[in-house]
C-alpha cells in the first residue's frame, strides 16, 4: 500500500462532471446504491456501526441505498447481489465473505455496467473499481506493538506468544498477520520471545476460535501473550483463560474497539484493542458511491492497494487506525463510537469508575 496526496479531497472525493464507470443516468435507478454486509456473528461492528453510519451518510445525501446483510451465507450473498443488480443499482458496494464469492458477484456487476466498491475487505482478483478500508498492515503493526508494550510492563522473561489469526480466506487477516509478524519476528529471532502456536480461524468463527485456543493452551501452558486478530477472537481466548483462571495473567490483544473488547480491557482481561473510526470509513465509502451513482467521474489521486493475485493496483481510501488501552477508552466514547451507558453496565461499573469514565 502507498498513501496518495489527499484523502480523496477530505472525504474521498474530487469529482468532475462526466459519465461514471457504471454509465449514464436513467429513470428510477439514478442514485441507487446496493450495499452487502457480511454477517452479524463474527463482529458486532457490522450491525452496530457500519449499518447505521452508512444509512446516515446516504440519507444525508438524499440517495436511496439498499443495505442488506448476507449473515455469513455465500448463497444468500449471491442472491442479494443478483437482486440488487436486477433492480438497477448504479453502484454495488460489498464486504466479501471470501474472495471467490466476492469475485463472482463483482464480475456480474461489471458485466451489467454497475460500478463496484470493495468495502473494508479487498476481493483478490475481483476487479473492484475502488477499495475503502483502514490500513490493515498498520492495524496489525499496532496489535504487535501493543502486545510488546504490555509484555514489557510485565517483565515475564521470555514469554511464549500464541497467534490467533483471522480467516485464511480474508485478505484483511493476511495483512493483519503481515503487520504483527513484522513486529514480533525480531523478538523471536533475538530470543526475547518464544514462538508459540500459530493458527487461523476459518470464517472468523468465535466459537471455533475458543476451541482452537483451548487446544493451544492445553498443548503449551506456558503461553503468556496472545495476538488475537480482533476483539471477537480475543474474547474467545479470554473465555478459555477464565475457565483455567488465567485471565489477566495471559495478555490478549484485539481490534475493532467493540463494547465487549473495551469492557474486557476495563476488567483487565484484554491488553489493548485497535480503534477504527468506522464512521469515517462509512462516510468515505458512501461519498465515493454517491459520486459514482450521480454520474461523476473520480479524477483525484488516491491511495493504492496492491491486488497480489491480479497484479494490479486498486485505487483506494485507506484510513488511519489508533491503538487503545485503558487510558484511551474515553476518546472512543468522546467520538460517539460507543456510549458510557453501553460500557458501564452494572457488571463493569466499578471498572469504569476506576478508569475515570464515570
Amino acid at each position: 500500500m502507498r498513501k496518495g496526496s489527499a484523502f480523496l479531497a477530505a472525504m474521498g472525493l474530487l469529482v468532475t462532471g462526466g459519465v461514471a464507470a457504471c454509465g449514464g443516468p436513467d429513470d428510477s435507478a439514478v442514485g441507487r446504491v446496493g450495499v452487502i454486509l457480511p454477517d452479524t456473528k463474527t463482529s458486532a461492528r457490522w450491525a452496530t456501526a457500519d449499518l447505521p453510519y452508512l444509512r446516515e451518510a446516504f440519507a444525508a445525501a438524499g440517495v436511496q441505498a439498499d443495505i442488506q446483510n448476507a449473515q455469513g451465507d455465500k448463497g444468500q450473498f449471491q442472491t442479494i447481489a443478483d437482486g440488487m443488480i436486477s433492480a438497477g443499482v448504479k453502484v454495488l458496494m460489498i464486504v466479501n465473505l471470501d474472495s471467490g464469492t466476492g469475485k463472482a458477484v463483482l464480475e456480474k456487476a461489471r458485466n451489467a455496467g454497475v460500478a463496484t466498491i470493495d468495502y473494508d475487505r479487498l476481493t483478490l482478483d475481483g476487479g473492484a473499481n475502488y477499495y475503502v478500508s483502514f490500513d490493515n498492515v498498520r492495524v496489525g503493526e499496532l496489535l504487535g506493538q501493543g502486545l510488546v508494550e504490555c509484555l514489557a510492563a510485565r517483565k515475564d522473561g521470555k514469554p511464549v506468544i500464541a497467534e490467533l489469526n483471522g480467516s485464511p480466506t480474508d485478505n484483511n487477516a493476511t495483512l493483519l498477520k503481515q503487520g504483527y509478524d513484522s513486529v514480533l519476528r525480531p523478538k523471536y529471532d533475538s530470543g526475547a520471545y518464544l514462538r508459540g502456536p500459530d493458527q487461523w480461524v476459518p470464517d472468523w468463527d468465535n466459537a471455533q476460535a475458543g476451541t482452537t485456543f483451548e487446544q493451544m493452551l492445553t498443548e503449551n501452558n506456558a503461553i503468556r501473550g496472545v495476538v488475537a486478530a480482533n476483539d471477537g477472537l480475543g474474547n474467545a481466548a479470554i473465555g478459555v483463560l477464565k475457565k483455567y483462571k488465567l485471565n489477566g495473567q495471559v495478555l490478549v490483544t484485539g481490534q475493532d474497539a467493540t463494547v465487549q473488547g473495551l469492557q474486557n480491557i476495563l476488567a483487565g482481561d484484554q491488553c489493548m484493542t485497535v480503534y477504527k473510526d468506522i464512521r469515517k470509513e462509512a462516510n468515505a465509502a458512501a461519498g465515493l458511491a454517491i459520486a459514482l451513482a450521480e454520474g461523476k467521474q473520480i479524477t483525484t489521486a488516491t491511495d493504492v492497494t496492491r491486488d497480489s493475485v491480479a497484479g494490479r493496483d486498486v485505487p483506494s481510501v485507506l484510513l488511519t487506525p489508533q491503538p487503545v488501552g485503558r487510558d484511551g477508552i474515553s476518546k472512543v466514547i468522546a467520538d460517539g463510537f460507543v456510549t458510557e451507558e453501553q460500557l458501564c453496565t452494572p457488571e463493569f461499573a466499578k471498572y469504569c469508575e476506576e478508569a475515570g469514565i464515570r
